[in-house]
């Protein structure tokens, strides 16, 4: 019997017309003709090449100025012959001007073949460091590059940019902005020096430096300043020389970026410039002392990178205006933020020099120090703003005025690190809850799959191989290429339907220590199409070496993506090896059957077959390969680990682990120092910036603007709140009663839900949690109007049970339907009660200790176990349960679902 290994091209199906693939089978003598739809024969997949000749089309930017081409993922629904690139310019409406040709010197070192230009090109990093003006702020994480895998950039807390004074303190050797004006007869082997004595760096070419000093002396205007202020110094004395760097410009953005040397800096001689601007630098002659440069300021890449932009070309401006001016009005903002810049700044362009993106470990630098603006800039705005802006109930701030207290500084609250912040606590508390929300309104998930990106894709190593470069010098690429699968992979849950029908999918993005992206997802089926018996399970997952002789190309795939490690005994050094133990708990053990254990979890088939696999000099059994899905994985040839889920209480734990956050600590909000201490509130900016970690690809995938949550359906997060309590936003100058006679200061979410029932007989037939799958909250408006797209759940704030009035209300709002004001609530039939409690009482709702059920109960579907253990012991303390020990025995399963959990890693058991 003889097989021909055929590809199935089954993206190229679309809805309207369904492709029929002919698969022709050889049978001995016999030929037979079997069509194919789909993924409904099952042939060998080969892997499907992101390439020109299938279905993956070539996507051009249509501005003239960005005429960017690259392989990306389209969708087949679209009706659109050449679909549009858009992520580098907005379709046109950035423009920025183009740089010029670096120096022929410079462009021989970054694309040459010689000895000489692959020397600079492996220290690139050096060189720039020892020709730079500035110094990172940033602490450089060296501990993931001790592997033997490729070195990578990462960097720690805060980046900033530092200057020192012109010329160095006593005893002190000269180094970056001095090494310009200081002993310049030595200058050579000072540069060498002072890299050697900060990065370690060694063997640097006394030649390359010396050209480089020629050439940056010819070209760059930064260059030319610091100079002209050496030959004043040696001319006049050291004692009132400073150089004032210019902060901002005055020519059009779009068109200019190349200043000349009085745009730059000028020469301060004697007291204070008078002419200092708001961004300027004013360099002093011996200060002692380090300044940090705005990043607002033009030369503020250029100080940090004059190989990069070996002119001393300006960088971001703040004043860079859309090319549109249709784009302004409807936007609401008029010029380019720092992330569009960069965005635009890091794609290839035909008719530009690939500097910055030829730079290889200084691009992964450059990429860093980029994403590190853009975060530093929405934190400035987030601290700055907050510190004024402010919120209160207004009720409050209507009691204020009748006490003749109108000064807005006494009153309000202050947030610092919103839940708008992405990255932030806050944050990914939020999305975790929202997964919780979908996993309410789905049921449990049956799939999680970890999709984890291949530096070593055809896509890839196609597009990087012209250019001399790897996979880790260009980690926009490898972003790129991994979101375009990511996409398509998607489109197989949900369109293609290839483990059936779905009916809500989650993921969220994470990056290695080594920078690699990978996305956990949760995928949730119909009923029709779960698994209910274990044999089900090995349909779509399989844990076990294939047949080399019958099945040589899924072998060689298990081989190179599926196997885990090897570590144990014969590689100790595995990165999974804690304790002479590995983490992950392989090698797994041998079972004929797949079976599920009384605890809910999957024991994957594993036979004791006598396959075998060597790697890296290894030899590996079925106990160390990954569960995963054949299909998948010949598709898309990489490491996509496909696990059965856990059907139990535990599930919340793995959506923890799915929203724990991209390389972030979540700490916590408050600290005490001892027990009934008031807690104290901590600066949560500064607390965020010492628990992040940023790597080169993980810069590069927010710079292009990819989501790092995905959630489908959606999820609306719905406020309420008690009669007048509404939360009102003012500023620290508005006058309390000119904030209360404002017109908005009447309206909310819950508020406009309520005139929604007045306007709609179809809101009517809705509780306030199920207003977002017929409704859309328009949040500009401050409306809701009817929803033309399906696909969205409510989620309200958590309540918990000791807060009164406002748990009464939160019982109520998921009951009650057509309420047109908080009186409607409260009434029941034709009686209207005069509390919310009470009202719950007559509905049923209460009783018995029912409200602490209840919420211990809700809470148990996203809160921990601990949390629980907590909430219950205060209920406990104030009193209020009436009957405890029915509440414990109603709720234990609930507050010790952890035990298990906990003592199962504790343990290591599978």
């Amino acid at each position: 019997k003889i097989s021909l290994i055929v590809q199935l091209n089954a993206c190229t199906l679309t809805k309207q017309n369904r492709l029929i693939q002919i698969v022709t089978i050889l049978k001995g003598d016999k030929i037979a003709k079997i069509k194919s739809e789909h993924w409904k024969v099952d042939i060998a997949l080969q892997y499907v090449s992101f390439a020109v000749n299938n279905h993956f089309i070539r996507r051009t930017c249509r501005s003239i100025v960005t005429n960017i081409r690259f392989n990306s993922v389209i969708s087949n629904d679209k009706k659109t012959v050449v679909p549009e690139y858009s992520g580098c310019c907005m379709n046109g409406i950035i423009q920025l001007p183009i740089l010029l040709n670096p120096p022929h010197y410079l462009s021989e070192l970054f694309h040459g073949d010689s000895r000489i230009s692959k020397h600079f090109q492996d220290n690139i990093r050096s060189y720039n460091s020892m020709f730079g003006f500035t110094s990172l702020g940033g602490k450089i994480n060296s501990d993931v590059n001790n592997g033997s895998g490729p070195p990578v950039f990462s960097l720690h807390g805060q980046n900033y940019h530092l200057m020192g004074s012109l010329l160095p303190s006593e005893g002190s050797t000269p180094k970056f902005a001095q090494l310009y004006i200081y002993d310049t007869d030595n200058e050579v082997t000072n540069r060498m020096n002072a890299v050697r004595n900060v990065d370690g760096a060694t063997g640097l070419h006394e030649e390359i430096v010396a050209g480089l000093t020629r050439m940056l002396d010819a070209h760059n205007e930064l260059v030319k300043s610091f100079r002209l202020a050496r030959e004043r110094i040696q001319e006049h004395g050291d004692s009132n020389v400073r150089v004032r760097l210019i902060g901002r410009r005055y020519s059009d953005a779009r068109r200019y970026n190349l200043p000349t040397s009085s745009e730059v800096a000028v020469l301060v001689v004697g007291d204070f410039d008078q002419a200092m601007g708001e961004r300027d630098i004013l360099v002093e002659t011996k200060s002692g002392r380090l300044q940090r440069i705005n990043e607002l300021n033009a030369s503020y890449l250029a100080l940090q990178y004059p190989l990069l932009l070996p002119y001393g070309e300006d960088g971001y401006r703040e004043d860079i205006p859309f090319s549109d001016l249709k784009v302004e009005k409807e936007n609401g903002r008029k010029t380019v933020s720092v992330r569009e810049y960069f965005a635009y700044r890091i794609h290839d362009r035909k008719h530009e020099p690939s500097t910055i993106l030829s730079a290889r470990r200084l691009f992964q630098q450059f990429v860093v120090d980029a994403y590190t603006m853009v975060e530093s800039s929405r934190l400035r705005y987030i601290r700055f703003n907050q510190n004024r802006l402010r919120c209160d109930i207004y009720n409050r701030l209507a009691d204020a005025v009748l006490q003749g207290d109108i000064d807005p500084s006494s009153r309000g609250k202050r947030i610092i690190l919103p839940s708008s912040f992405t990255g932030g606590p806050r944050n990914m508390i939020q999305n975790y809850q929202d997964a919780m929300a979908i996993c309410g309104w789905a049921g449990y998930p049956d799939l999680f799959i970890t999709f984890t990106c291949n530096p070593k894709w055809p896509e890839i190593l196609r597009f990087l191989e012209p250019r001399k470069l790897r996979p880790e010098d260009r980690p926009d690429i490898v972003c790129r290429v991994f979101k375009s699968k990511l996409k398509e992979l998607i489109r197989d849950f949900r369109k293609r339907e290839i483990f059936g029908k779905v009916i809500a999918v989650v993921y969220t993005i994470e990056f290695q220590k080594r920078g690699l992206p990978h996305a956990h997802i949760l995928l949730f089926l119909s009923k029709e199409n779960k698994f209910p018996d274990p044999s089900d399970v090995d349909r779509v997952i399989s844990a076990e070496i294939p047949d080399e002789t019958t099945d040589p190309l899924y072998y060689e795939a298990v081989k190179e993506h599926m196997i885990h490690g090897p570590c144990g005994l014969a590689r100790k050094s595995s990165p999974c090896m804690v304790d002479g133990k590995c983490s992950k708990r392989f090698p797994k053990k041998f079972v004929d059957f797949t079976t599920v254990d009384d605890d809910g979890y999957p024991r994957y088939k594993r036979r004791d077959d006598g396959r075998h696999i060597e790697k890296n000099g290894v030899v590996v059994h079925n106990g160390y390969v990954v569960p995963h899905n054949r299909k998948l994985l010949m598709k898309y040839g990489a490491h996509i680990n496909v696990e059965w889920c856990n059907q139990s209480r535990s599930i919340k734990y793995l959506f923890k682990y799915v929203n724990k956050g991209h390389d972030r600590v979540t700490a916590s909000f408050y600290q005490t120092k001892g027990y009934g201490e008031i807690e104290k509130p901590v600066d949560e900016i500064n607390m965020f910036y010492d628990c992040r970690y940023v790597s080169s690809c993980e810069a590069a995938w927010r710079l292009l603007g990819f989501e790092l949550q995905y959630k489908k359906p959606s999820v609306q997060r719905l406020s309420f709140h008690l009669k007048g309590e509404h939360n009102i936003v003012f500023e620290d100058d508005d006058r309390i009663d000119e904030v209360l006679n404002n017109p908005t200061v009447n309206e909310s979410q819950f508020l406009a839900w309520m005139e929604a029932n007045k306007m709609y007989d179809e809101a009517r037939e809705l509780t306030y949690v199920e207003a977002p799958t017929k409704f859309v909250w328009n949040r500009k408006e401050r409306v809701w109007t009817p929803r033309i797209r399906p696909g969205c759940i409510g989620r309200l704030s958590y309540v918990p049970p000791n807060a009164g009035d406002n748990y009464y209300l939160r019982c109520l709002v998921n009951v009650v339907r057509g309420a047109t004001c908080h009186e409607d609530y409260m009434k029941v039939g034709d009686v209207q009660y005069m509390s919310y409690r009470d009202a719950c009482y007559a509905r049923g709702l209460l009783g018995d200790d029912r409200e602490y059920i209840d919420g211990i109960t809700e809470a148990s579907q996203w809160a921990s176990a601990e949390s629980l253990r907590r909430m219950f012991a205060s209920l406990l303390v104030s009193g209020s349960l009436g009957k405890p020990d029915e509440v414990w025995e109603r709720c234990w399963q609930f507050l010790s679902d952890d035990i298990l959990y906990k003592q199962r890693r504790l343990f290591d058991n599978d």
